[in-house]
Formats: structure tokens, sequence, C-alpha cells
């Protein structure tokens, strides 16, 4: 099944661009307020990731504690996007195989991890192109949830 158009606007984000208020969700569930932390089941690799750009993330309130699973799938595949490009660095682009030189496997895990890291990075805002539809006050780390905090 293909897409169905544009993705939703986040309801920050229509608030921000002055969108129409009856295009607005102002009863959108909001996370509740309690620590972010790194899912226990994430690999070392990945943990180190988390603890790289979680706190910042968190600080400016794209991440919250009902997003951890996402994120920790964005650290996982930046893992093993890393650990795929070392294993191509220390090889050849095509290697043998059964029936002669084919391309480095490892290619394929590459290109599966980078598709889906550049997936989930969008939905945090973590590309260039992403972070330029999203506006945060500096200095404004600690307001409320829900779309009223956007209007103060």
């Amino acid at each position: 099944m293909g897409k169905r158009g544009p993705a939703a606007k986040p309801t920050a984000l229509r608030i921000l661009h002055g969108d129409r208020p009856d295009r607005i969700n102002t009863n959108e569930p909001a996370p509740p307020e309690q620590e972010i932390t790194c899912p226990d089941w994430a690999s070392d690799a990945a943990r180190a990731i988390w603890e790289r750009l979680a706190p910042g993330l968190a600080a400016r309130g794209v991440l919250t504690a009902w997003d951890t699973d996402a994120f920790l799938v964005l650290c996982e595949a930046l893992a093993r996007y890393r650990a795929a490009t070392q294993l191509v660095n220390g090889s050849a682009l095509l290697v043998q195989g059964g029936s002669g030189l084919m391309k480095n496997p490892a290619l394929v895990v590459q290109a599966d991890a980078e598709r889906t890291f550049l997936q989930f990075a969008a939905r945090f805002g973590l590309t260039p192109a992403d972070r330029q539809a999203i506006k945060v006050e500096v200095g404004h780390d600690h307001l409320g949830h829900g779309p009223d905090r956007l209007l103060s």
C-alpha cells in the first residue's frame, strides 16, 4: 500500500504556523512528564548513541516518555549502519561468492539501516531538512505539555 499524501503535520507545528483553529486538535493527548530512560534491551552501541542524542532532544521536548521505543529503533539503526560501514571499509564492495564475485552483503545491511535511520530521524527532526520546519524558543525547555504551551 502506497502513501496517502503528505504526512500529517504535528499539532505543535500547526499552532506555530498559524493554521486555522478548526484544524488544531486542542485535545491531543500529552505524554506524562517523567524521566526519559533508554530501554534496558538496547545494545551497547545503540545506548552510546542514545546517550549522545537523547539529552538534547528531551530538553527541547522532541523526545518524550512515549517516544522511547521509536527513538531506540533510530539508535539501533544507526548502530547497525556503523557496524556495516566498518565491515565494508575493512573489505571490498565485491566479495567472492558461490558463483563468483557478488555485492558485499554488508552493503545491503548498511543500506537497510540507513533507510530506517533516515525515516526515524525525520520524526525527531534530526536532519537539516526536517529541522527547518520546526521552531523552538531557546530558553523555554521546561514548558508545559499540550498545545496551549505554544500559545504563551
